[in-house]
């Protein structure tokens, strides 16, 4: 009798879910962008040609169909929310289908066009700008002129040298390969611009400041705070086993990233393995 009393104890507690289980990760996807329709707003702009001729809508909608196979159940973008308690991209319940002939940005090609397809109610609008009165998350300026006035033009123009050389390249390429390749390859974790130029990219200017005036460091600080922010109102619309594409102009590849991998409870995804099946 003591046997059997012992075993339906143990068998009780086996039968009780464990206390405290670990939740799923949220997985995220940073789909990292070259812009369809640049704004001319970065520091080094690729001349992009239309997107919305027949021959670039069926690469995009291949796009669409290879990143469908990710299943998300949550798309962001690079778009601040009118609403900073909900974050909806405020412009989504505007999209039809047609406006994938009339209108170019990256916004509506991959990701309007995807949650569409997949039947998403909403889009998120995660993005993060100065507001009036606060720095600028990119304070170039003070970087330039400190430069010119100490001799050290050299450092900047060694980091954009590389960036410029890839806009060039993307200008060619864009012509001749399907959108979903440069896609790939831009989202690749040994992407020598969009990922891994931070030591020779933007860190060299950490070298641009004597004393305690340290524009290049005040520059680098700002733009991790921008992501920083960006990634924190990511947080706030997700929940655990959510799978998240975040599209975003490749700039903020590095960071978003860094805050996906680093933070607790979160997974990041490749992107490349579903661009390249």
């Amino acid at each position: 009798m003591r046997k059997l009393i012992g075993a339906l104890a143990l068998l009780s507690i086996l039968s009780v879910p464990a206390v405290g289980a670990a939740e799923p990760p949220v997985e995220v996807m940073v789909l990292g962008t070259y812009h369809f329709a640049n704004p001319g707003q970065d520091k080094v702009n690729a001349q992009i040609d239309p997107v919305t001729t027949p021959a670039k809508q069926a690469q995009l909608a291949q796009v669409a169909d290879l990143l469908a196979g990710f299943k998300p159940t949550v798309i962001a973008v690079e778009r601040v929310a009118r609403d900073q308690a909900t974050m909806l991209d405020h412009r989504y319940p505007e999209f039809t289908p047609a406006d994938l002939l009339k209108d170019p940005d990256e916004r509506v090609q991959i990701a309007y066009r995807l949650a569409h397809r997949l039947g998403l109610k909403q889009v998120y609008a995660v993005d993060e700008v100065s507001a009036d009165g606060e720095p600028d998350y990119f304070p170039f300026d003070p970087v330039q002129k400190w430069a010119e006035a100490n001799g050290k033009t050299g450092t900047i123009d060694a980091m954009f040298a590389p960036i410029q050389a890839w806009a060039a390249q993307l200008e060619k390429d864009q012509k001749t390969r399907p959108v979903a390749d440069i896609l790939a390859e831009l989202n690749a974790p040994d992407h020598p611009i969009a990922i891994r130029s931070m030591g020779e990219g933007q860190y060299r200017l950490l070298t641009l400041g004597k004393g305690r005036d340290l524009p290049g460091a005040d520059l680098n600080a700002r733009w991790y705070a921008r992501n920083a922010r960006i990634f924190a109102k990511l947080t706030q619309v997700v929940r655990p086993g959510d799978r998240v594409l975040v599209v975003y102009g490749s700039g903020h590849n590095y960071w978003l990233r860094h805050f996906v991998n680093e933070t607790g409870g979160f997974k990041l995804v490749e992107a490349g393995p579903y661009l390249r099946p």
